[in-house]
């Protein structure tokens, strides 16, 4: 097993899951409420195992080369962007006093967690981009040991970078959860979720266009 291949997929990995998004903005946010926070990384991580390991070992092609599907995972998250976008502002808005009660009825229980970490996984459409076309079709150059090699490189990053942010918000929970601090959080979120919405939008509507 080749250990280039290997530092090569946790560079990559790395590239594509730091960046802001849906999946860091709600495990960031579970850590800073502390609630099932290490459960939330959890899934992310196993999620991003599974979307890379297909798209490494041949999903990539088959995505990539399906425009109706393609079109509609984008959709999909068009959707969940705009909607989680509009909880995010929400809560900036709301007041303190209302925040403080908003907050005890969102920590309900894991149920809830897990289904929110799948939904800003699965249902974002960034994700099948990144992990299953693009490191799909880069670790598809690989072949044998080193593909797989290629394939825990990226999931080891995803697993250092999740666990990370998620212990660092809930050691610095107090500090995040002040009222200030969590506008200012909630309000960045909002503004991401939008434009990431508006820009796949923007994007889908040129080819759309083209086509």
């Amino acid at each position: 097993m080749s250990i280039w291949a290997l530092l090569q997929g946790f560079g990559l990995g790395a590239s594509m899951i730091i960046p802001i998004g849906a999946q860091n903005a709600f495990v960031l946010n579970q850590g800073i409420k502390r609630n099932h926070h290490l459960t939330t990384a959890t899934i992310c991580i196993l999620l991003d195992a599974l979307f890379i390991s297909l798209g490494i070992f041949g999903g990539g092609a088959l995505l990539s080369s399906n425009e109706t599907l393609l079109t509609g995972v984008t959709l999909g998250g068009i959707l969940f962007l705009l909607f989680y976008g509009a909880l995010s502002l929400s809560s900036a808005l709301r007041p303190a006093n209302a925040e403080e009660l908003s907050a005890q009825k969102l920590a309900r229980g894991r149920r809830a967690v897990i289904l929110g970490a799948l939904a800003v996984t699965v249902l974002n459409p960034h994700m099948y981009l990144d992990t299953v076309v693009i490191l799909g079709s880069i670790g598809g150059q690989f072949e044998g040991h080193d593909r797989i090699a290629f394939a825990i490189g990226t999931i080891l990053a995803s697993f250092v970078w999740f666990y990370t942010i998620s212990i660092g918000a809930a050691k610095l929970g107090p500090t995040l959860s002040k009222p200030a601090v969590k506008r200012g959080i909630d309000l960045a979120v909002a503004a991401m979720m939008f434009f990431i919405a508006s820009h796949l939008a923007q994007q889908l509507w040129s080819d759309y266009a083209l086509g």
